[in-house]
Formats: C-alpha cells, sequence, structure tokens
C-alpha cells in the first residue's frame, strides 16, 4: 500500500471541468489524521503504521486507549486504523496525514460501512419479480417456492429470502480524484461512495491497473 487516509463523507455534488463537462462527486473531510504508533518487525513482527482520526470527549475513552494516547503525546481520538505503507519507516510518531497525500488524477478505493435498509423482503433485497396485485391473485410479493418437496426435503443455504439488507463493508474500486483543497483537507472523487453522510470512508490507491 501506497498511499491511504481515513475520511468522513460531507456529501454528493457536482462541478465543471476544464472542457464544461459536469462530474458528479463526493466530497470526503480527509483527516487530518494522526500517527499514534509504528510498528516495527523487531518489536511487533510485522510493520505497520497506527493512524487516528475523529476527535472525541475523554469521558467516551477507555482507560487502555487513555494511556495509549498519553504515551504517543496526541489528543483523544475516536478511531483508529492500521495501514501497512510501502515506506513505513518514513512516518514518525505524532505526525499528520492530510489530503495532500493523493492528488488530482490519482485512482482510489473507497471502503465504508453501506447505508443499513433493515428488515426488507426479497423483491427489494434480490431485486425478485412479484405476482400479479389483482384481487384474484394469492402472490403479490412473496419470495416464491423456497424447496422442493421430499427430494432434497430442505431450503438449500443461500437461498435468497427476506431478511437484514445493507450495513455491510462496501469497497468501490478505481475512483478517479478529481480535486484536492489541500487548506480545507477536503478530497473530492468522481461517483458515489458506500455509506450515509458523516459516515467513516477509508481511501487508498487503488489494487486495479489504470
Amino acid at each position: 500500500m501506497k498511499k491511504a487516509i481515513l475520511t468522513t463523507k460531507v456529501g454528493m455534488t457536482q462541478i465543471f471541468n476544464e472542457n464544461g463537462s459536469l462530474i458528479p462527486v463526493t466530497v470526503l473531510q480527509a483527516g487530518p489524521c494522526v500517527v499514534t504508533q509504528v510498528k516495527t518487525i523487531e518489536n511487533d513482527g510485522y510493520t505497520a503504521v497506527q493512524v487516528g482520526y475523529g476527535d472525541i470527549r475523554e469521558v467516551l475513552v477507555n482507560k487502555p486507549r487513555k494511556g495509549h494516547f498519553a504515551k504517543a503525546k496526541v489528543a483523544n481520538k475516536k478511531y483508529l486504523k492500521e495501514f501497512k505503507f510501502d515506506n513505513t519507516s518514513d512516518y514518525t510518531v505524532g505526525q499528520e496525514i492530510k489530503a495532500d497525500i493523493f492528488a488530482e488524477g490519482d485512482r482510489v478505493d473507497a471502503t465504508a460501512k453501506s447505508k443499513g435498509k433493515g428488515f426488507q423482503g426479497a423483491i427489494k433485497r434480490y431485486g425478485q419479480s412479484r405476482g400479479p396485485m389483482a384481487h384474484g391473485s394469492k402472490f403479490h410479493r412473496h419470495a416464491g417456492s423456497n424447496g422442493a418437496a421430499t427430494t432434497p426435503g430442505r431450503v438449500f443455504k443461500g437461498k435468497h429470502m427476506p431478511g437484514h439488507m445493507g450495513h455491510v463493508k462496501v469497497t468501490v474500486q478505481n475512483l478517479e480524484v478529481v480535486r484536492i483543497d489541500a487548506e480545507k483537507n477536503i478530497i473530492l472523487v468522481k461517483g458515489a461512495v458506500p455509506g450515509p453522510k458523516k459516515s467513516l470512508v477509508m481511501l487508498k490507491n487503488t489494487v486495479k491497473a489504470n
């Protein structure tokens, strides 16, 4: 991993490029993230950079985390995340990672928890078709047959049925960074990013080739 940062989803808007074309973008408040620990092979068995993001009241931080932040001499943070950077040795405790770690034209992967939809039926959850809505019909939005009779005599695992929908980890790959505002730590990414507003979004350089 070359570059990564934790961000907050602000919302979506649209901008115009130099050619006058309209581009839908997602606005992300990027950091600043603070390095809270640099893990080494000698001490931890692997190399990684632990970063903290998001201010939090002291009363909401448990004792072990308070000691961890005090040792690093950084303010209490809401989120802790490890990044396995290729150049781990270049980072020091207390260093800030800001939006300018990325540049316009970079390709990134965005990871976040998708919007929660609660308990939904098979039509909304899996896009199944409904039955006739006339009065004589006894099949409207039911999921249909759940299984055969004697053979195999059970419902197969993974059968599309009503249940919990959304609020799962989702990654959208190969998005383009359209604009960077280094002063305000804002990143504009082309297209949609998973999750509701104010949710935590992790940006990292894409695993796909350009």
